[in-house]
């Protein structure tokens, strides 16, 4: 612990827990997952509705969970290795 009390994201990562990164990537993941999945049953796109269709607040949204999903794939290698 630091002499604030509180953890850093590094020593967080110590500890085995998700840094502050981690929970960004994973609420834009949770975010892209409700709207693909209300894309595919009916046909809806949230984010579309909220913000208008492929407007440049829309497309910065689509490319936030894409770059999300990357940093997702990294954290599950760092996650397997860490076990290893």
């Amino acid at each position: 612990m630091t002499t604030t009390g509180r953890v850093n994201d590094l020593q967080m990562h110590a500890y085995g827990g998700l840094g502050v990164l981690d929970w960004i990537a994973l609420v834009l993941l949770i975010i892209g997952g409700l709207n693909w999945g209300l894309v595919g049953l009916f046909g809806f796109d949230l984010v579309a509705a909220i913000f208008g269709a492929m407007t440049a607040i829309a497309r910065i949204v689509y490319i936030l969970v894409g770059l999300a999903a990357l940093y997702a794939i990294y954290m599950a290698v760092r996650l397997g290795s860490a076990g290893r």
